[in-house]
């Protein structure tokens, strides 16, 4: 069930004992955000922890430095950019995927799994959603906050340079900027740094690259061979994922990675294409820039499937 901001905010202030969970292959607006939920909960008054399916990538180390590890039984179930309940991971969803009570997203693609659902779409990120509510709880934002809330807006914005930022997004990067963030700290660790493996698998990634009607469609493939050759891990796709938009003439850049049990595929496009329209066909979603779908195939059944369709369908 959609609820409005006013309800969310009053979930938050009256439940108690919260376990925020956090999407699969982590990102910065998923950890950003819902770590930021936990600081503030625990700002006012109220037992709060955060759990993932999967490793924490090291870069994102410095945003736990002051978190302190606190176990209770849980009594409410938050989300934080969670569009439906798979993206939990398959051991999280197991688990908790029926249980969830609120979830806080930002996802035209939200499929509305938890009890009560919050979702605000023209929000640049999930972090920007999260910012708002705890600004209407009353917490003050301390440098930890502000850190984990400017990760988020930071990365899922490109460091601002997506077309779904906002007036908005500036101004609440600027006030968090003014609580503690370390802007200048954050953005040279998200953007200008990589480990010698994401280079080894970036190499490896444009050497393979592949063109498709006329040079509109780029095709990235990472197989499991490129990440036992490389040493890669998930969070090295970070940096593989946007490139295929930045080539010039694409309109629709596609990138298939090998994920372990499944193939994943990542969909980044131009404002002539919608890419959660090509994804939700996969039974995936996402935004109208990026999105994504998951694939229980061989992936070079995966690669054929995606192509045939964007070039019978979309272009």
């Amino acid at each position: 069930m959609k609820i409005d901001f006013e309800r969310a905010v009053e979930l938050l202030k009256e439940k108690n004992n919260f376990l925020v969970l956090t999407h699969a292959n982590p990102d910065g607006d998923t950890i950003g955000g819902g770590l930021a939920l936990v600081y503030a909960l625990r700002k006012a008054g109220k037992r709060a922890r955060l759990i993932n399916n999967d490793e924490i990538p090291q870069k994102y180390s410095y945003l736990f430095e002051n978190l302190q590890e606190d176990d209770f039984c849980e009594e409410f179930i938050v989300s934080v950019d969670v569009a439906e309940k798979k993206l939990l991971g398959s051991e999280l969803t197991e688990k908790y995927g029926d249980k969830v009570d609120l979830a806080i997203d930002h996802h035209s693609s939200s499929k509305l799994f938890a009890k009560e659902t919050y979702t605000e779409t023209d929000s640049a990120s999930a972090c920007e959603v999260v910012y708002l509510l705890i600004k209407a709880m009353g917490v003050e934002i301390n440098k930890d906050i502000a850190n984990c809330l400017f990760t988020g807006c930071s990365t899922d914005t490109g460091c601002f340079k997506y077309a779904n930022v906002t007036a908005r997004t500036h101004l609440i990067a600027a006030e968090l900027i003014s609580a503690g963030a370390e802007n200048g700290k954050i953005n040279a660790k998200m953007f200008d740094s990589k480990t010698k493996s994401s280079i080894m698998l970036e190499k490896m990634c444009l050497n393979r690259l592949k063109f498709f009607a006329d040079g509109k469609v780029a095709l990235i493939t990472v197989t499991k061979e490129m990440f036992e050759e490389t040493g890669a891990v998930k969070s090295d796709l970070d940096i593989i994922k946007p490139l295929t938009r930045q080539i010039e003439g694409v309109k629709i850049g596609v990138t298939i990675k090998y994920e372990g049990n499944a193939i994943g595929v990542s969909i980044r496009s131009n404002e002539d294409y919608d890419a959660s329209e090509i994804c939700k066909h996969f039974g995936g979603g996402g935004h109208i820039r990026a999105a994504g779908c998951e694939f229980r195939e061989p992936i070079e059944e995966v690669e054929k499937k995606v192509i045939s369709y964007i070039l019978e369908n979309v272009i």
